[in-house]
């Protein structure tokens, strides 16, 4: 197990000016439960790859408990990699699969005999171990991918690169549980590349944003939802996700189209490139106070009702109870203490 730093880390493929990963530096503790979270294109797999040596960066350096490992091919790293499509060796039993990696490093045979039966338990496939790899679905491949990544205790990292793409919804679930309860048991430094916002946030600890190649925030699970330091994590996160709406600022107050919404707090602001940022459950609708609006659309999602929304030219969702009556004339009355205000897409920090 080891903590990771990356610093000055960048990356730019061969012909193109622009970055994949902008120069950053970060630190990731030891044991530690991270996800790598963001779109297609906003370069989490290409950060992951340098941290377990596939891929050599533009510049900067990568380190394991001070160690410098920038140099060093993947397998001096002492790493286990799952990819998100099933590495799995078609000659060789399902059993064979999981203990390769362990005769590899000369363990004992009853030590490997001891540690496949755990890991086939793990998968729930036991039983399975003699069972042809030729002979398995899609699903029991990837699950057998995970069991090899999953079968060492001295790693000093489990990287993942979504390696649940191909799992039934299901197993999905029940996968992701396993994977917390041997993060639990073994302390293992986990990073779990996603673009899958559920995914990101039950298994980690710590969630790490990125978004056009930066990480724009790293936090647990709660303070990407009430306090996104980027427009952009608010609006991924959630769904749906935190309304982004044009605004001024008058003193103590934002203003939205010539309505007047009171902050929370006072926050000095000035200039262009002003928004505000709420969640729709932390909107409510009202026949007769706050901010007159135009419903669109009434979604019933089955445990709330989305109500879809339009102030002048801007949409803002709204969650409200399955049930909830939608009042003739519609009216949103904001959360004052759940607001956030962003400038250039980052958050403004109110005055204590």
């Amino acid at each position: 197990m080891a903590g990771i730093e990356l610093a000055g880390i960048a990356h730019r493929y061969h012909g193109n000016d622009a970055y994949s990963v902008n120069p950053l530096n970060q630190h990731w503790q030891d044991g530690g439960a991270y996800a790598l979270l963001g779109p297609s294109g906003c370069g989490k797999t290409t950060l992951l790859n340098i941290i377990s040596g596939l891929l050599s960066p533009t510049g900067g350096k990568v380190l394991f408990d001070g160690q410098d490992m920038t140099g060093l091919r993947t397998e001096q790293r002492n790493i286990a990699q799952v990819f998100q499509f099933p590495v799995v060796y078609d000659t060789l039993s399902v059993a064979e699969n999981l203990a390769f990696p362990l005769r590899n490093r000369g363990l004992e045979k009853l030590e490997v005999s001891a540690r496949v039966k755990e890991v086939l338990t793990l998968l729930g496939m036991t039983g399975r171990g003699q069972q042809q790899a030729s002979s398995l679905n899609a699903d029991d491949k990837q699950k057998i991918s995970l069991g090899r990544g999953l079968v060492r205790t001295d790693v000093n990292a489990i990287l993942f690169d979504e390696p649940l793409t191909v799992i039934d919804p299901h197993l999905k679930w029940q996968l992701r549980t396993e994977l917390k309860k041997i993060h639990r048991q073994f302390g293992h430094t986990m990073i779990y590349v996603t673009h899958d916002q559920t995914e990101a946030l039950t298994f980690a600890d710590q969630v790490v944003v990125m978004y056009e190649g930066s990480v724009v925030q790293i936090g647990t699970p709660q303070q990407l939802f009430d306090k996104p330091q980027h427009t952009f994590v608010g609006s991924f996160i959630g769904s749906p996700g935190m309304n982004i709406i044009r605004c001024g600022v008058d003193g103590s107050d934002a203003i939205i189209e010539g309505n007047r919404i009171p902050l929370h707090q006072s926050v000095t602001a000035t200039g262009d490139g002003l928004e505000l940022g709420i969640r729709p459950e932390h909107i409510q609708l009202s026949g007769s106070e706050g901010v007159s609006v135009e419903v669109t659309v009434v979604e019933d999602v089955g445990k709330h009702i989305v109500v879809r929304t339009r102030l002048a030219e801007q949409e803002i969702d709204v969650i409200v109870r399955e049930g909830t009556a939608i009042p003739e004339r519609v009216f949103l009355k904001f959360d004052a203490a759940k607001l956030n205000l962003y400038q250039d897409s980052f958050l403004l920090d109110s005055d204590p």
